[in-house]
């Protein structure tokens, strides 16, 4: 199974303070079944490519309606769990 890790910062950022826009992407990625990593600068997901795709674009429409202005994603293809990476 392939699997996928997304990193996104949703702006305006204010340190300490996520507005309406951060939260609203939070709850669309628990909502498509993904529990996120809330840093404090950005949030990653990880699992199956399609779910993460799924939720990723489940944010990005969660995230404009709440008023972001800028979303930053980063895509990394990672090893099926369980592979050898080291060859």
């Amino acid at each position: 199974m392939n699997r996928t890790r997304v990193e996104f910062t949703v702006e305006p950022f204010v340190d300490g303070a996520p507005g309406p826009h951060v939260t609203a992407a939070q709850d669309a990625v628990r909502g498509a079944g993904i529990v996120p990593d809330i840093g404090p600068f950005s949030t990653t997901i990880e699992g199956s490519t399609t779910a993460v795709a799924d939720a990723a674009g489940k944010l990005i429409e969660a995230a404009t309606r709440a008023g972001a202005t800028r979303i930053s994603i980063q895509l990394v293809t990672l090893p099926p769990q369980g592979a050898d990476v080291d060859g």
